[in-house]
């Protein structure tokens, strides 16, 4: 009788398991760029089976930069993506059909990065100088505020496009005399003393009167609309993912390793993908966000970064914050 009991606790789980399988919504979430450090939780979530337990066959696809990576959610190539929030709005503002469902980093990590022996001291010493980015780079978003907030004109800098798998390798060379880059202080200067270089000077966006909203988990609208369950499901499991990559974060740098492999499944891998998971993990909240509710999109944060952009990226006057994005699926 016990024998016949567990066979048919076994046919039960079996069954449920089974079920679970085959009713499994497949979702392509779309990165920023190639995996690194920031994208840890989503790794750890997939590895570990949470999405699975939430009926989702995740499939993620890294990027070309925060812009290429929104655009391909708003012609449904892809499901979910993660990205810059300002590229986001200004994709919104021009006709995109998005909107954010959750933020990852609550706040930009965006910056100017030089390098040391390039005789920059100021930010005002880049008038004249060559600066490389990439062409998609949600980091190119609110540069000509900062700019303009110190003094400099768009004209007054030299900004060079270059593939994104080349923009380290090219400041590491400085090509063409280029001085730095446009990137973010999560992932940046980690690559660059990864491949050799010395740790960069940074000046942050945030010191020139830039304050964002960093890194949303963004969907079409019809999403929002015709499917708000696979929405509610995906946020569950990508909060309980982070909240996991919190409390395990070594955990979640394995989850990358086992992945991508090769240099991240070694140990100066890890560490790099360590070093800027651990900058990810340190604004996951806002100072606005009281309560520390993971994912929250900030009211007050979005409208200070919705009113900057009003005033100096030509964004609608009569828009508002909640234009761009939704709470309820962190409910």
């Amino acid at each position: 009788m016990k024998l016949f009991n567990n066979f048919c606790k076994f046919a039960i789980i079996f069954l449920i398991t089974s079920s679970a399988s085959y009713a499994a919504d497949k979702v392509k979430l779309r990165l920023n760029w190639m995996y690194y450090g920031s994208h840890a939780g989503f790794a750890l979530g997939f590895v570990d089976g949470t999405y699975a337990k939430y009926g989702i066959d995740l499939d993620i696809r890294s990027g070309n930069g925060s812009g290429s990576a929104h655009r391909l959610v708003a012609n449904k190539d892809s499901h979910f993506s993660y990205g810059s929030c300002g590229s986001m709005t200004k994709l919104v503002s021009e006709g995109a059909p998005l909107k954010s469902i959750g933020v990852i980093d609550a706040m930009g990590t965006e910056a100017v990065l030089v390098r040391p022996d390039s005789g920059v001291k100021t930010i005002k010493d880049l008038k004249g100088k060559k600066i490389l980015t990439t062409s998609n780079a949600g980091v190119n978003t609110f540069f000509p505020i900062v700019l303009k907030n110190a003094g400099l004109s768009e004209s007054d800098v030299n900004i060079t496009n270059v593939p994104d798998g080349a923009l380290v390798s090219s400041y590491l060379q400085a090509s063409g005399g280029a001085v730095g880059i446009l990137g973010g202080l999560d992932d940046k200067p980690a690559e660059i003393k990864a491949n050799g270089g010395a740790q960069p000077i940074a000046f942050p966006y945030s010191d020139f009167g830039v304050d964002q909203v960093g890194y949303c988990i963004v969907t079409h609208n019809d999403m929002i609309k015709d499917n708000p369950d696979l929405a509610k499901r995906f946020m569950k499991a990508t909060i309980e993912s982070y909240a996991n990559a919190e409390k395990n974060p070594d955990a979640a740098v394995n989850a990358i390793g086992d992945i991508v492999g090769g240099s991240m499944n070694e140990d100066a891998g890890k560490a790099q993908s360590r070093e800027v998971l651990d900058v990810t993990l340190g604004i996951l909240y806002s100072k606005a966000n009281k309560k520390k509710v993971l994912g929250l999109n900030v009211e007050s944060d979005w409208e200070s970064m919705v009113n900057l952009m009003k005033e100096y990226n030509d964004l609608d006057k009569n828009a508002k914050a909640s234009d761009f994005y939704t709470n309820e699926f962190i409910k």
